[in-house]
């Protein structure tokens, strides 16, 4: 019998041809959660950002794989001698996407940068009296304070003018919520009346196109024809797979249903790792898993019932359990790879008697009941929060605490800590832009309380520090301010630290060229698949 000719020698013969469909680069992406939106001023999750990632670009951004920040949108900038004002030079050309609704007249320039960035200045914006939102992520940053002006100097120039120096300026706008949104659109969108499709159904200028999402189910892109930097559109259809269970996504990876996935629970490393069609990538994590108090809800008002609480966490058993051989404790409110960490600090020995004492002295009488927060979703930094709650709850229930679990839908979970509902919460961070600032101000000010600030503590002696750090320029002045920001921090306990974690991320063999970020993101720009 004459052996088989060769599929690729018949393509290549002309002799049979395959459809388009056939032939196209498809990547799937198991991700963990539904998206609130693709407007990303609006949110601060990591579920919400992923989502919106292809869509998008920044006038800079950050490497893939890196925290160096490189040209975007703007080609380069300049910085004045007093370091308040910051020109952007835009790149020429940029096309925005289409839709069905939608076609742009014109190319990017410096409209839409005033539209992006004057919508979250300015109360009264046109459009967002329109569409009322709130800006979470540009609020507890103080840059809705801070940025005194913005100007269009030329239709490729802009000029940011700040109030006060600000040293991760140029970090802060390379994050998600400083993405471009396109102006023409939203004065369309205005015009017929539909303003909040500019979330629902969004406009960029990045390397994927927005197709349709279904909740819980799946977001649909295409790879962008008309993108501003060919190379990087690698793949002609990109889809986000939305599975809450890491059992579901990890079988999904196995079966080649999608090629790349995320936050696989501990104990399912070492047969990833054994899997000879897969790879598992990995990097020290840039993250932190902690407790918050809500210190606007009584008890947890005064610093003795804190301490209290602080002390009678077993981290050791969490680690083991929870975290397995991926978990690293936690000592301090940020992760000891950010430079000006202070390794100085030491916990509160793990002590029931002595916490019983404590709230003993402060008045809380046997039996009260407090509400415990548990994430819904998996995270490096909190890879199983129903369990670690359950361990906390039996640890405070033998202080004479009454403690109730509680979980919603990870929008919904956000939007109600936010909104101050909780008494205590699991929370986490991954930093998103490699400065301490992203930590220290973003987690933890008085201008935070109602975004990332989930303590809802505001204290002015930290305050301060951490509002002079961020005003001056010189490393070393930076760090001496925000150490002695990590210790008052510490001293008044608005939070636990637990642990900081391994980031694993499982890939298909098949996948070429993806990058783990140190910010917790899944870029799929420059990304190919076989």
């Amino acid at each position: 019998m004459r052996p088989a000719t060769p599929l690729s020698t018949l393509l290549a013969l002309g002799l049979i041809s395959l459809s388009p469909a056939l032939l196209a680069k498809n990547l799937v992406f198991c991700s963990e959660g539904s998206p609130a939106g693709f407007d990303t001023a609006q949110y601060t999750s990591a579920t919400d950002n992923d989502a919106a990632e292809p869509l998008y670009n920044r006038l800079v951004e950050f490497e893939r794989g890196g925290t160096a920040v490189q040209p975007a949108l703007a080609t380069q900038w300049d910085v004045s001698d007093d370091g308040l004002r910051y020109t952007f030079h835009l790149r020429e050309g940029v096309k925005f996407h289409a839709n069905k609704a939608f076609s742009p007249s014109r190319d990017f320039n410096a409209d839409d940068v005033l539209f992006t960035f004057n919508r979250m200045l300015d109360k009264g914006h046109p459009f967002r009296q329109a569409y009322p939102t709130e800006f979470p992520y540009f609020v507890s940053m103080g840059l809705d304070k801070n940025i005194a002006r913005l100007e269009k100097t030329g239709p490729l120039t802009v000029m940011f003018t700040l109030n006060k120096v600000d040293a991760a300026f140029v970090q802060n706008l390379a994050m998600s919520f400083a993405s471009v949104l396109s102006a023409e659109y939203a004065e369309h969108l205005m015009a017929n009346g539909r303003p909040s499709d500019i979330n629902q159904q969004p406009i960029g200028t990045g390397p994927f196109v927005f197709q349709r999402y279904q909740k819980d189910s799946q977001i649909r892109f295409k790879g962008n024809k008309a993108y501003w930097a060919p190379g990087q559109v690698k793949i002609d259809n990109l889809v986000f797979s939305i599975n809450i269970d890491p059992s579901v996504r990890i079988q999904k990876l196995r079966r080649n249903e999608c090629q790349v996935t995320l936050h696989p629970r501990p104990a399912d490393l070492p047969a990833l790792k054994a899997d000879n069609k897969l790879e598992v990538l990995q990097q020290p994590g840039f993250n932190l898993g902690y407790i918050a108090y809500n210190t606007q809800h009584p008890p947890f008002d005064r610093l003795q019932v804190r301490q209290a609480m602080d002390m009678a966490v077993n981290k050791q058993a969490i680690l083991q359990a929870v975290y397995q051989d991926s978990g690293q404790r936690a000592v301090n409110a940020m992760p000891p790879t950010q430079w000006s960490y202070d390794d100085s600090l030491e916990d509160a020995p793990f002590d029931p008697q002595k916490a019983k004492q404590l709230l003993r002295q402060a008045g809380v009488k046997e039996g009260t009941e407090v509400t415990l927060w548990a994430m819904p979703v998996q995270r490096p930094y909190n890879p199983n929060a129903k369990l670690m709650a359950e361990m906390l709850q039996a640890d405070w229930s033998k202080l004479g605490f009454k403690v109730r679990i509680v979980s919603y839908e990870w929008g919904e979970y956000l939007k109600r800590m936010k909104s101050g509902e909780h008494d205590i919460a699991l929370i986490g961070w991954t930093g998103d832009n490699g400065d301490p600032d992203n930590w220290l101000g973003t987690l933890y000010n008085c201008d935070a309380i109602g975004s990332n600030n989930y303590s809802r503590w505001c204290d002015p002696q930290y305050d301060s520090l951490v509002k002079q750090a961020k005003q001056v320029t010189d490393r070393e002045q930076r760090t001496a301010l925000y150490r002695q920001a990590q210790q008052r921090l510490k001293q008044q306990v608005p939070i636990t630290p637990v642990a900081h974690s391994t980031v694993n991320q499982p890939i298909s063999i098949k996948v070429a060229d993806f990058k783990v970020s140190p910010f917790g993101r899944n870029n799929f720009s420059g990304v190919s698949v076989d």
